[in-house]
């Protein structure tokens, strides 16, 4: 049997692991405080970066001008100015490339007719959800040029939320429609115990985006005590009390602890269940990749903390949450197609 919806599939894995890159070379724009480099939002010409001397001073007198220059890198030359705007630079890029490698074979199925109304009508709206990303993006730059030295770890926070949903649906929508059967059987708490692990992941995710906006992983860098102790002082020194879960590094950096800490919890006894039961088969395979994968992220986590944020390890750490959060939605999929949901 012809399976049309083939070129499709390859289509959009392409496009999660396009958004993957995007999201490592943000984390490395992050890293190296690149991110406010390029003062300017110009989605058509920004493409070209500067090409003459002119135009690179005329970039950086307009760096010049924002709090982070004048306050932290007054230090720098335009030869040092030239590596921060790459990073900005090949992030915008990349993002503007992601547009073209959607709407072009969008259009080429279309016309092809490879694709069902059920399906384009939702993909028209991933398109829609990359455009936001980008509009996301610039929202939060532009946060970093008036009054703070660095972008906002609120809209930090909302731009990469944003990326994870459009990576986890780029996996979601090939899975659920590849052809064949899936073993495995399932109930409907299966779909409740998953769910409520991707709320997690998703949730940890966010909480990542605050520790980096606020540099928190830079601080308290011991494990498995915290400034000396298990619960240290100071959790909730602001006020009002929710300032603390997204403006107090201590706070922020405890939490995200925390929250792995639960993550880690909530695997094992679904784990466990499962291969109690004699049900770690066919779809609930993925329990099991899954709960490798989160003991793989913890420890990236532990040695991100212990050598104060090296970029590697850093953007590797934020690469395998996205990675996490994939394969619990690649789980929900094949437990759909295993239940003919």
């Amino acid at each position: 049997m012809s399976d049309s919806l083939r070129p499709v599939r390859i289509w959009l894995y392409g496009l999660a692991a396009f958004v993957l890159l995007i999201l490592v070379v943000g984390g490395i724009t992050r890293l190296t405080e690149s991110g406010l480099s390029i003062t300017s939002w110009r989605p058509v010409s920004g493409i070209i970066p500067p090409l003459t001397e002119a135009e690179w001073h005329a970039e950086f007198e307009a760096y010049k001008q924002i709090p982070q220059y004048s306050v932290i890198n007054s230090w720098m030359s335009l030869a040092d100015f030239k590596l921060i705007f790459f990073w900005e630079w090949l992030h915008r890029v990349l993002g503007r490339v992601l547009g073209l490698l959607f709407i072009v074979p969008f259009a080429v199925f279309l016309v092809q007719k490879r694709l069902p109304r059920s399906l384009a009508w939702p993909l028209f709206g991933l398109f829609l959800l990359g455009g936001f990303q980008g509009f996301l993006g610039w929202w939060m730059v532009s946060s970093g040029l008036s009054e703070l030295t660095s972008v906002s770890q609120y809209r930090l926070a909302a731009h990469l939320c944003a990326a994870a949903l459009l990576f986890l649906a780029l996996l979601y929508v090939p899975r659920r429609i590849t052809p064949g059967p899936v073993t495995g059987r399932i109930e409907r708490r299966d779909f409740w115990i998953a769910g409520v692990l991707l709320v997690l992941l998703f949730i940890q995710i966010g909480a990542g985006a605050f520790v980096a906006g606020l540099d928190a992983g830079m601080g308290y860098n011991t494990w498995p005590l915290m400034d000396g102790a298990l619960i240290p002082q100071g959790l909730g020194v602001m006020e009002p009390l929710w300032r603390n879960f997204f403006e107090n590094a201590l706070t922020v950096q405890f939490n995200h602890r925390m929250l792995a800490y639960g993550i880690v919890a909530y695997i094992a006894v679904a784990i466990w269940l499962k291969a109690r039961a004699g049900r770690l088969n066919g779809a609930h395979e993925w329990l099991g990749r899954i709960g490798v994968g989160v003991l793989a992220q913890v420890g990236l986590g532990i040695a991100t903390l212990l050598m104060a944020v090296p970029i590697s390890l850093a953007v590797a750490h934020q690469a395998v949450a996205f990675l996490l959060a994939g394969m619990v939605v690649l789980y929900i999929a094949d437990m759909q197609r295993a239940a003919r949901i």
